[in-house]
């Protein structure tokens, strides 16, 4: 795969918003990793998730509120997804660096692996965003055409239909497919794996092992296969749709830009963080409780921008970030409520899943 860089001889935009965005921090005195208002989440979430996972195996709760359950649960989980583990594996929930891997560790404890998403969601896809060969988010499933620098195919025709059904698998491929894939080829789509030390491959196995017992072997034992089945189901579906669309529609909507890259080495046109602000979009940034759930991940071009700052502070920096870009000639992607945001991702899926015209793929050859 090519060797990707970045144009460093441009780089007044990202000079001035970090001087403007370091002016914020020390004027106001405070730090730019998480504060009382990330640590309250944790104080909810993390019992919640306990509570309801209690409730459902030793409650004996009715089938219609035990599948409720389940799909609350999923909601959990994606919030502490969202919130406690993404903010500390970007190394950005506390400025104790042990504070940071063990709520990191949040993410194996509900199927996932931080080894691996730090290296898929923390250097490609922040660094590579929206880069056909490189950024793994946009490279998810070939029955999915999310870029205009991927191969048609027919089947893409109909991927609007058939969208809302895999992102409600996207769960389930994780944790049942994706983290082996990567464990065993030792690559994140087309980059190789960074070397895993005796502790990562102890808890890598150690987290499969405790959530096949916990999320699968002890339900089935004291509930039996059927409710297990219906209820993991549930919550997976939940979490899997939540998920999928929250990432997506960051990038996947009208406004941002994709890339692709060739066989050799490459040199972008754009410094990194105009790259940052051209290929992502922010939505419903003034709805506290959409904030509040998916953890600031509604500030996407913040987040883009300072993936080490809290997302706590994404607010106060949009008012710096919109000012410079409009300062610099830059655009600023971002839709007002989670329904324009979503009418434009499903518009941007149904136009990439149209073939496209010969010129059209002759000029992406070209590029």
């Amino acid at each position: 795969m090519a060797k990707v860089k970045f144009d460093t001889r441009n780089t007044a935009f990202y000079q001035s918003l970090k001087r403007e965005t370091e002016k914020y921090f020390q004027q106001n005195g405070i730090r730019k990793t998480g504060n009382w208002k990330l640590y309250s989440k944790a104080l909810v979430l993390l019992p919640a998730a306990a509570g309801i996972y209690s409730f459902l195996l030793f409650g004996n709760p009715p089938i219609w509120l035990g599948l409720l359950l389940c799909s609350i649960m999923g909601l959990v989980i994606s919030s502490i997804g969202f919130n406690i583990m993404h903010d500390a594996c970007h190394g950005s929930y506390s400025s104790r660096k042990w504070v940071n891997e063990v709520l990191g560790l949040s993410l194996n404890c509900i199927g996932g692996n931080a080894f691996f998403w730090k290296q898929k969601h923390n250097i490609l896809h922040h660094t590579y965003t929206n880069i056909e060969g490189l950024d793994d988010d946009i490279a998810q499933s070939r029955l999915l055409r999310q870029s205009p620098t991927q191969e048609w195919l027919p089947i893409h025709r109909y991927q609007h239909r058939y969208l809302p059904l895999a992102y409600a698998l996207t769960l389930f491929v994780w944790i049942g497919l994706r983290d082996f894939d990567k464990y065993f080829k030792k690559r994140i789509h087309t980059t190789p794996l960074q070397p895993m030390n005796t502790k990562e491959h102890v808890l890598f196995w150690l987290s499969k092992t405790l959530y096949g017992f916990f999320y699968v072997a002890l339900p089935i034992y004291l509930l039996g296969f059927g409710a297990w089945a219906a209820g993991f189901s549930a919550m997976c579906v939940t979490a899997g749709i939540v998920l999928s669309y929250t990432f997506q529609l960051a990038h996947a909507v009208e406004g941002p830009e994709f890339e692709a890259v060739g066989l050799d080495e490459r040199v972008l046109e754009s410094e990194w963080a105009a790259h940052q602000v051209r290929t992502t979009a922010n939505f419903a940034p003034r709805n506290k409780l959409i904030n509040w759930y998916v953890g600031g991940l509604n500030y996407q071009v913040e987040h883009h921008l300072f993936p080490r700052v809290s997302h706590v502070h994404y607010p106060a920096l949009s008012k710096i970030v919109q000012e410079q870009c409009a300062l610099h000639g830059l655009p600023y992607y971002s839709f007002p409520t989670v329904g324009k945001a979503l009418s434009s991702h499903m518009r941007t899926i149904r136009k990439l899943g149209e073939k496209p015209k010969v010129a059209e793929t002759q000029e992406l050859a070209v590029a």
